[in-house]
């Protein structure tokens, strides 16, 4: 050991004795530290799943753990469920691309091993190859793989063989055959049609399906930011975990694919796009607000053992850089990272083999509802799409800003 190192041992040590502060410990994290911080925490959650997928073995190695009262086999759907949200939240980092950084190289092995997992899951011959055919929880999980792939188009679907791309579009269609409940499920179908619109054209894709998803949500619009699951208001977190999202970036395929379009009912919601993201916005700005000085937030409604994932619209608006006037993007930043924070601060949200436990804050399965199991958790993943902006992106460059609950409880003006 050099004698630099010596002495800063020495001092760590005697300060830690006589009860002084750690100054190391008090350093402001910079922009820098943030991004990092959300690149590691992405890469703990998701190196499991796509580890072992990339080898064909997420079927013999991923647990399934179920809630105390759970319903149907959900054995038949937790791997599909654990591989289609953890694509669709990782998606937007990977379209950055491979570059030089030490980032750059990190998201370039998991480019490789994403590729690989998408055609063992696809191919009818693979071990693993997952269920898009067999009960309506196939039908979501279907189109959280197609989210992921609209998402990613260059570094993913540009990437793969022409026989994995059919395996995959012969995946999608499989799901034709199941039906969606009359809620945010017409989403499903419609998500997995866009994929389809996307990468084959609309001469492939049932465009009815979009179009009745769309209005039907249109038609379920409550207000101030906010639609109903279906007709009802349902207090819970699923505008952010299925709704916003999925409408934003089904209308974003449509845009893309506007040359192909004719009839005046596809160009409506082309045209609906500002309106359709000014309601996001507005969802997004109470997002913010929900966040309390400590990172908690309110644990309402079905599904919270997704924990940070009831976030991933705040996030997509950041991604999109267009974030309401009154969020600055140092400020959003900071609310998501004390957040996930808050989160990974349980000692029991990971397994021994780094498996994501039942439980919202840390192992609690009773939390769960009977349609949750391992491979629902990692909807979780969905708060990080902000890493597809880039490192210099003021997202990630703008200093450290409190938000809206750490400025009021601070008696700071909001």
């Amino acid at each position: 050991m050099n004698i630099n190192k010596k002495v800063s041992v020495s001092i760590f040590f005697l300060v830690t004795s006589l009860g002084i502060a750690n100054p190391f410990q008090n350093k402001e994290p910079s922009p820098t530290d943030d991004r990092d911080y959300f690149v590691q925490t992405l890469v703990k959650i998701v190196d499991p799943v796509l580890n072992a997928l990339s080898k064909n073995e997420l079927k013999k190695q991923m647990p399934v753990e179920m809630a105390p009262h759970p319903y149907g086999d959900r054995g038949k759907y937790s791997h599909l469920e654990a591989f289609g949200r953890t694509l669709s939240g990782i998606a937007p980092w990977l379209e950055l691309g491979p570059n030089n950084s030490e980032e750059g190289k990190l998201r370039e092995k998991y480019i490789e091993l994403t590729l690989k997992c998408i055609a063992n899951a696809t191919n009818p011959k693979s071990p693993d190859y997952m269920n898009f055919s067999e009960g309506g929880q196939a039908l979501v999980d279907a189109a959280f793989l197609a989210q992921g792939l609209l998402r990613a188009p260059t570094q993913l679907w540009e990437k793969l063989d022409k026989k994995t791309q059919l395996n995959v579009l012969n995946a999608l269609k499989q799901t034709r055959g199941l039906s969606p409940v009359y809620s945010n499920w017409l989403l499903f179908t419609a998500t997995v049609e866009a994929a389809i619109l996307k990468f084959e054209g609309k001469a492939k894709a049932d465009m009815v399906r979009i179009e009745y998803a769309l209005n039907k949500h249109n038609e379920w619009y409550l207000g101030d930011g906010v639609y109903g699951d279906g007709p009802e208001f349902h207090w819970d977190y699923y505008n952010s975990y299925v709704i916003q999202p999925m409408m934003l970036d089904i209308i974003r395929v449509l845009i893309e694919k506007q040359e192909q379009f004719k009839h005046w009912r596809y160009n409506y919601f082309i045209k609906d796009y500002s309106k359709t993201l000014e309601k996001a916005q507005r969802y997004a700005s109470f997002q913010e607000q929900l966040i309390a000085p400590d990172g908690t937030y309110p644990p309402i409604g079905r599904s919270i053992t997704y924990r940070f994932g009831a976030f991933q619209l705040l996030s997509q608006i950041a991604l999109f850089e267009k974030l309401p006037e009154n969020l600055a993007p140092g400020q959003v930043r900071s609310a998501l990272k004390a957040v996930i924070q808050k989160h990974m601060s349980a000692t029991d949200m990971f397994d021994k083999n780094g498996w994501l436990t039942l439980g919202f804050y840390g192992h609690q399965p009773e939390m769960a509802e009977g349609y949750i199991s391992t491979g629902s958790l990692y909807l979780c993943t969905e708060v990080f799409l902000v890493l597809g902006l880039s490192p210099e992106n003021p997202f990630w460059t703008q200093p450290s800003q409190d938000w809206s609950q750490k400025r009021i409880w601070s008696s700071k003006e909001k």
